[in-house]
């Protein structure tokens, strides 16, 4: 296997007062961020001052850690012997300061799955094993504590 994906992000202006946008090769997203999108809580405002959504790098992380997490559970299911009908996953990326600097520091995983005949146990030993191999959680744990909550419908 050798894969490749790419992304593109530009950025104009100074930090506070400038902005971007972040682009996937295949087009399924293009979108602006800034500096209130990444460290504010804010959405951002575009340049007639309205309020306009806006993306920053730690919500893309989280969708693709979410994505990833819910395919390789998935597979992981599978390869056990069970049939998962839905798996839906919420990564929170928390982005806080370590020495003085703006650090990915924890990604919490919050998984809610559908798979018919499996017990509670077997279903968190498989779920434990998921956070630490899917791709993109070994990418990550290197550098973040990863945790994951997860539950049966």
């Amino acid at each position: 296997m050798n894969i490749r994906r790419t992304a593109t992000a530009a950025w104009d202006g100074s930090l506070k007062d400038g902005g971007g946008r972040m682009s996937f090769e295949s087009g399924a997203f293009d979108g602006p961020y800034t500096f209130a999108s990444r460290f504010e809580q804010g959405k951002g405002e575009n340049s007639e001052g309205g309020t306009a959504q806006k993306t920053n790098p730690e919500e893309l992380i989280g969708a693709a850690h979410a994505g990833c997490f819910s395919m390789a559970l998935s597979g992981d299911l599978g390869r056990a012997g069970y049939s998962p009908t839905s798996i839906e996953t919420t990564a929170t990326v928390h982005l806080d300061k370590v020495d003085d600097k703006p650090t990915v520091t924890k990604i919490h995983l919050v998984t809610k799955a559908s798979v018919p005949d499996i017990g509670e146990e077997e279903f968190q030993k498989i779920v434990e094993g998921t956070k630490e191999n899917c791709p993109i959680s070994r990418l990550l744990k290197a550098a973040a504590d990863i945790t994951v909550d997860a539950s049966l419908t």
